[in-house]
């Protein structure tokens, strides 16, 4: 396996773009808009201004874009992916998405003769710069052994979750949790400042302690600066929290605090906040002040 097609080139694609060059592979890129990516064709992709042209001639496909209509798109439209890829392809959705739709995908790309797997990561925009990601695989496990070298150059963490569909769930599940634990900070900061304490003395006092989590070290001073940029996307967030709420109702589950986080969040997006990164959730609690 040695040619790669990847289709979004976004926050994290490019990063992982750029582990995969270092490790051997060669990348096939297409990007709706080429002036973004000027950066990694100058460092070695292959850009091509279209999706079908891209995929012809790799071994494995990667696609890392931004809802599911996009998903469906790349995938299914005529002239994209599943009309121009060969047959054999390893087709691996990297986007979070819907696990039904992975299914979908599994099951009609393997009636073409494509082997397909869902592998949403986690790990934000730093993991996948640094090579750290958490990879959550479903599928069959003989394609997923087939694409742990590929795999190997984007994460560290890598896990067969079960099935099509099943890396779709785990990615689901790591998406409620996060959820929590952001309102949680947001709410343990805002609680703080309004009874005087020192904000900065605080972090360094509870992240070693039983409150420390990801979340904390990697927004709490983001949050305290009122520094919003970007690692993950406010409104992918709110993708997948819909999509994990979605899920859970089909099962007869109540997830309430889910539910909560997610409403504050489509308050934030509503006023145009979409763009921002997900730290931006304590902006919800600074205007309800």
């Amino acid at each position: 396996m040695k040619d790669i097609g990847w289709i979004g080139v976004g926050i994290m694609g490019k990063s992982m773009v750029r582990n995969l060059m270092k490790a051997g592979f060669c990348l096939h890129i297409y990007a709706r808009n080429r002036e973004k990516v000027e950066d990694v064709i100058a460092e070695g992709a292959v850009f091509h201004d279209t999706i079908g042209g891209c995929v012809q001639g790799c071994q494995a496909v990667v696609t890392m874009v931004g809802f599911p209509q996009d998903v469906e798109e790349v995938y299914f439209a005529p002239g994209n992916i599943l009309d121009r890829a060969a047959p054999g392809t390893y087709l691996i959705d990297m986007t979070t998405t819907s696990p039904t739709l992975a299914e979908k995908l599994a099951c009609q790309g393997g009636e073409r003769g494509f082997r397909v797997l869902d592998a949403p990561v986690t790990g934000g925009d730093t993991g996948a710069r640094e090579g750290t990601l958490s990879i959550l695989v479903g599928g069959e496990r003989e394609d997923f052994e087939a694409c742990l070298p590929l795999f190997r150059a984007m994460g560290t963490n890598i896990n067969h979750q079960g099935p099509a569909g099943c890396g779709q769930h785990a990615k689901l599940a790591n998406q409620i949790m996060i959820a929590g634990t952001l309102s949680g900070v947001c709410e343990a900061l805002t609680y703080a400042q309004a009874k005087g304490l020192d904000l900065e003395v605080l972090l360094r006092s509870l992240s070693t302690g039983a409150a420390g989590s990801k979340q904390l070290d990697a927004f709490g001073e983001k949050m305290i600066a009122g520094d919003y940029a970007p690692g993950f996307f406010l409104k992918h967030f709110v993708k997948d929290m819909g999509l994990a709420l979605e899920e859970s109702k089909a099962s007869g589950l109540v997830l309430d605090v889910l539910d909560q986080v997610l409403r504050h969040y489509q308050d934030l997006e509503a006023q145009g906040f979409g763009e921002l990164g997900t730290q931006a959730l304590i902006k919800y609690y600074q205007q309800s002040r």
